[in-house]
């Protein structure tokens, strides 16, 4: 279970949530620590490539160099999506507080979470997300060299994670939004990610799942205004 029950269903994830006896530093190193793990695994599949791309790209040094400076580029794009963790974590607990101490916006949390889900699969549906989707596949360009030493390779890394966190960033919010500890929500999302990332169709893949994800936000705000 991810999460307090709320009303119609839906969870607040315990993730905004201090443990009894903790404090708020500690709450948040939590919810960081665990944040930079999920996103480890989560990008894993589509980060992978993008190394290998980066890796072709330095040339003229040994393997250990290439190995070195290809993790250094990894770092650097992990770093994006934890600096993207300390924003999400206080914004998140605020909200949840907010929302623990008012009924009226606990009772709104639910069709909240659903029309992010709606707004984030019309997302999938734009050219602006085609081209995010374009330029981080093809992100070292191909053919290109680039130079061999730490400094361009951090910048190339972080380059990459805010190319990703601009690229999948609605799916993210999708996570957040259903539960950011729920196993099940992780497993569909990093799927999502990575198989429109890594096909040579991912452009129509992506406007597929976007379809799919407006569906389920179309259906599941329905079935509320028919309860309501």
């Amino acid at each position: 279970m991810d999460g307090m029950l709320m009303p119609g269903g839906w969870t607040m994830s315990m993730a905004w949530m201090r443990m009894p006896g903790q404090t708020w530093p500690g709450a948040a190193a939590s919810f960081l620590s665990m944040w930079a793990g999920m996103m480890a695994v989560m990008m894993l599949p589509s980060l992978i490539p993008m190394l290998c791309r980066y890796r072709e790209a330095v040339r003229g040094v040994g393997k250990a160099r290439r190995t070195l400076l290809t993790a250094i580029v990894g770092v650097g794009y992990l770093s994006v999506w934890s600096m993207l963790g300390a924003v999400v974590f206080p914004t998140g607990a605020a909200l949840a507080t907010i929302a623990m101490r008012q009924p009226v916006l606990a009772r709104a949390v639910p069709t909240v979470a659903r029309v992010i889900i709606l707004i984030a699969g019309a997302i999938q549906l734009t050219s602006w997300k085609a081209r995010r989707l374009a330029c981080c596949r093809e992100m070292p360009e191909r053919c290109r060299t680039l130079p061999a030493d730490r400094g361009t390779a951090w910048r190339h890394g972080v380059r990459l994670g805010f190319q990703c966190v601009g690229c999948c960033g609605n799916l993210m919010a999708i996570l957040i939004a259903v539960g950011v500890m729920d196993v099940h929500a992780m497993a569909v999302v990093t799927a999502a990610i990575t198989t429109e990332r890594l096909p040579p169709s991912g452009a129509l893949v992506a406007r597929a799942l976007g379809a799919l994800i407006v569906g389920v936000g179309i259906i599941s705000i329905a079935r509320v205004v028919g309860l309501g």
